[in-house]
């Protein structure tokens, strides 16, 4: 595709991407990785405007398909298939990825995956209100710099609510220059494209959440539950949205055995 990605490489065997959520980076897979790379190639791929990947240019509203071509990118010259493993943001862009490549994923793991124009798509127009209200908060305030404004409302709604009060001065300067990334990303998650029923049906498929997250995930884990009963479906008792990166404990395990038996 011709742009630089940045990517953890390490590891031999069975290649797994992961691919990040909003507001984070490739490190949030320190864990998993740990876990992965005795038995798997792991590329921990940087999303666009993360770590050394460049940012998105902007000259118009970014799609899934832009950020799925990091994958391609990353994957290139590697012949065998492909696991993928995708949290929230990185889950939407791991669906669009697995659309594109078909045959070439092995499997396919989306912990709360936020492809919200599938609510709109389903009917569900509460739920996808709620999501266009922080969408909407983000890019008022991005615009105009606000940026701590932003932060504020984005980790409370995200984490839990007192988030922001809580968290030190250096993790808040951390959690600011992250967010610039996700005013682009809200277009690429209402991306009209993304079929449900063209993602292919031979790949083994896990969706993992917290049945305490917020509205809108809970009711698109729901829409890919009526949409695709051959996928499986696992539920944490605790960790909420952030649970890959609050509750590695309880994720890890179980992206680590679906892997293993897929």
């Amino acid at each position: 595709m011709g742009t630089l990605v940045d990517v953890i490489d390490v590891g031999t065997g069975p290649t797994v991407v992961l691919l990040h959520s909003s507001v984070s980076g490739n490190r949030q897979w320190k864990a998993l990785i740990a876990d992965l790379r005795d038995r798997h190639r792991v590329l921990a791929i940087n999303l666009l405007g993360y770590g050394d990947t460049p940012p998105w240019s902007g000259d118009r509203p970014q799609r899934l398909t832009d950020q799925a071509g990091l994958v391609h990118a990353a994957i290139d010259g590697i012949d065998e298939p492909v696991s993928l493993v995708g949290h929230s943001f990185g889950g939407a862009v791991a669906m669009q990825a697995a659309l594109e490549l078909g045959d070439r994923v092995r499997a396919l793991v989306l912990l709360e995956p936020n492809p919200f124009s599938l609510l709109a798509r389903a009917g569900r127009a509460e739920a996808f209100a709620e999501a266009c209200a922080l969408r909407d908060h983000v890019r008022r305030h991005g615009r105009t710099g606000e940026w701590d404004v932003v932060a504020e409302r984005f980790a409370d709604y995200w984490l839990g609510d007192g988030t922001w009060e809580a968290m030190p001065d250096k993790r808040r300067a951390a959690f600011v220059a992250a967010l610039v990334p996700n005013q682009h990303e809200w277009d690429a998650v209402a991306d009209p494209d993304l079929v449900l029923d063209d993602l292919p049906r031979e790949v083994p498929t896990l969706v993992v959440h917290d049945p305490a997250t917020r509205r809108p995930i809970r009711e698109l884990v729901e829409v890919l539950g009526e949409a695709r009963p051959d996928w499986c479906f696992r539920t944490l008792a605790e960790g909420g949205h952030m649970a890959p990166l609050t509750r590695p404990d309880l994720v890890d395990p179980i992206v680590v055995s679906f892997l293993a038996q897929s």
